[in-house]
């Protein structure tokens, strides 16, 4: 049995986004010999051109249309305008302040080698990056995922942006097919929307955000509809893809008819699938092109191989894939084992009203045979709507017959700073009653919150 002392490295992570990099940098810090190896930008996805950069336009994007319609407070601001090349230097400076987003750097200052490249498993305990040959005694896969191109005929020849793409835009096209009603595509849908684009989305499901309860769907439909333009085409197939002068025309199949629609460009956002593919037979790991095996400790068939992160193939998010990182480090260098607990992990959509949502939803509860209590308290219900002049959004509360809350989502100006009071309350078992019987502050959004509870307890 060969000792750790003749590998070269005591741990190799693959991968620096958020799956990989607190696992590399805790185990630096406890002085062991790591390497980390990326294929793309250091930083990974969430950093560079995910989240971060998306929720920089995003926050620019409402604040220019909360201006523009300033005329109902009484402020001049209909003649507002906008520059883009300025909107996406402001965009590259939100990421280059984070300091995650292309940061080699970073890693080499704690000790860590960095290696450019794409890694790929020759044995149990030796990969190959860029022909160079490395091995260790154990690893940390954090790969993480990438966008699925649907089987759209014609689309390979008339092109496609995806949502990494968009954030490179010269400027936003006149029109747009956005294929796939989820998380990302309506945060898009509505960024370019305020920005002056005919939008359209496709979704195979019955409504948009198929994942959410239907209350959230049917509201930023509506939402998205009535202030946007957006037109929301769901239960919808895109069949084809053909140019049209400087446009591009799809056919895509609803309700059992076929229709066109003439875009600029088509943005594809229909699902990630996990980057496997790295020679993992080579090292004993099973997976499928659904993500890798893990066990609860996030150990792969291969005890010495760990992984975390959307590589995982689960509805992952980057809060998550930091625990996972941070429990797999552990879990390799430590006795005493650790098992992720998800449990109040909430999940955001930076939507304008944005959506939080933590524990159990209606769906899961169906799904579970469970019996439930739900409550609803539209915004409408709180003072706080009537001075910020805004009504769309609710608080949807889920308990048990006991009271116990399972689940909540938020759709609010501020769901996403509001959204921890109800992860706490999912997290250590407190009741409706609990939370109706705490102080809400008056004036604040939360108070629809307390609302809602009350309705259960």
């Amino acid at each position: 049995m060969a000792t750790k002392n003749t590998f070269d490295y005591d741990l190799i992570v693959i991968g620096s986004g958020a799956g990989g990099s607190a696992a590399a940098t805790i185990a630096a810090r406890e002085g062991k010999r790591v390497a980390i190896v990326e294929a793309d930008e250091f930083g990974g996805d969430s950093s560079n051109w995910s989240e971060v950069p998306t929720k920089a336009l995003l926050h620019a994007a409402h604040l220019y249309d909360e201006a523009r319609h300033g005329a109902r407070f009484g402020l001049r601001s209909a003649t507002l305008g906008y520059n883009y090349p300025s909107l996406r230097a402001w965009k590259d400076l939100a990421v280059s302040r984070t300091g995650a987003g292309g940061n080699r750097r970073f890693y080499e200052t704690q000790g860590i080698s960095t290696f450019s490249g794409i890694a790929h498993f020759l044995s149990p305990n030796e990969i190959s990056v860029n022909r160079r040959h490395l091995s260790a005694a154990h690893f940390v896969i954090a790969t993480g995922s990438t966008w699925t191109i649907p089987d759209i005929k014609g689309l390979d020849k008339v092109g496609y942006l995806t949502p990494r793409a968009v954030l490179y835009s010269v400027k936003p096209p006149k029109s747009v097919l956005i294929v796939g009603g989820g998380d990302i595509g309506v945060e898009i849908a509505q960024l370019m929307a305020i920005f002056g684009t005919k939008v359209y989305i496709a979704e195979k499901a019955s409504r948009i955000l198929p994942h959410q309860d239907h209350e959230v769907g049917d509201l930023m439909e509506r939402v998205l509809r009535e202030q946007k333009g957006v037109t929301s085409l769901t239960e919808t197939r895109v069949l084809s893809a053909v140019k049209d002068g400087l446009g591009k025309r799809v056919t895509y199949s609803r309700g059992g008819v076929e229709k066109t629609v003439l875009v600029e460009e088509i943005i594809i956002a229909a699902g990630r699938l996990p980057r496997v593919d790295m020679g993992l037979e080579n090292a004993g790991v099973k997976y499928t092109p659904k993500g890798i095996e893990v066990s609860e400790r996030l150990q792969t068939t291969n005890k010495h191989i760990y992984a975390a992160g959307d590589v995982l193939g689960r509805d992952s998010n980057t809060h998550s894939a930091l625990l996972e990182s941070r429990i797999v480090a552990n879990n390799i260098f430590h006795k005493a084992k650790a098992v992720p607990d998800y449990t109040g992990t909430p999940s955001l959509i930076f939507t304008y009203p944005a959506i939080a949502h933590v524990g159990l939803s209606e769906d899961d509860c169906r799904k579970r045979d469970l019996v439930i209590n739900k409550a609803i308290a539209p915004l409408n219900m709180i003072t706080r709507s009537n001075t910020s002049d805004f009504r769309d959004g609710f608080v949807k509360l889920i308990s048990d017959k006991k009271g116990i809350l399972l689940g909540g989502t938020i759709v609010a100006p501020h769901a996403a700073e509001m959204i921890h009071e109800l992860a706490l309350a999912v997290k250590h078992g407190l009741t409706a009653d609990d939370i109706a019987q705490t102080p809400h502050a008056f004036l604040s959004w939360s108070e629809a919150i307390r609302v809602a509870a009350s309705k259960l307890s």
